[in-house]
């Protein structure tokens, strides 16, 4: 795992040795960066189920103004503490439960969140219904969720901007919807 460009393009990553933590392949995280690259510099980002932190990473590495990382379990959250002082970086990482954390984090705005639970977890729905009672994402935010391609969810109250395959991944962009 490497950063994939910024400030840190090239610099690796501590190598994942936990099973409980799948990482974003380096050719999808790019991809998503670089669709996200006009909203960076400058924003705020949540990286839910952060596992290593490689996606919040590759954020701060291309100019993103401060990066909040959530993981439940120890071992990630320590994980993303290592890579974050390999990169000479301090960011807030909260080892909570999501649905804590999002609670936690209500009155804050987030212009990105990376949205990326273990597959098959059930934790899609109720993290975006969370996301939503508890009004985190900014008024022009993006919510990037990575899945398998052949799951189906309910994104309400937010509606799909985008959708990209990556061989068996899909990758969900949402934002407010016109209604809320």
């Amino acid at each position: 795992m490497r950063v994939t460009a910024g400030k840190y393009k090239g610099r690796t990553l501590i190598e994942n040795k936990y099973s409980h933590i799948r990482p974003t392949a380096d050719m999808v995280k790019q991809a998503i960066f670089n669709k996200l690259a006009f909203r960076l510099p400058n924003s705020k980002i949540l990286d839910l189920f952060a596992g290593t932190g490689a996606l919040g990473i590759e954020g701060i590495s291309r100019n993103a103004q401060e990066v909040v990382f959530v993981d439940r379990d120890p071992r990630s959250a320590q994980l993303v503490r290592d890579n974050l002082k390999r990169m000479g970086e301090d960011a807030r990482v909260i080892k909570a439960d999501y649905a804590k954390a999002i609670e936690s984090l209500r009155g804050e705005k987030f212009d990105i969140i990376l949205l990326d639970p273990p597959y098959k977890s059930g934790f899609y729905e109720n993290a975006v219904r969370l996301l939503a009672e508890n009004d985190l994402l900014a008024e022009d935010g993006v919510i990037v969720c990575e899945h398998d391609k052949t799951d189906k969810f309910d994104f309400s109250p937010f509606a799909v901007e985008d959708e990209k395959i990556y061989g068996t991944k899909m990758v969900t962009f949402l934002k407010k919807s016109l209604q809320e």
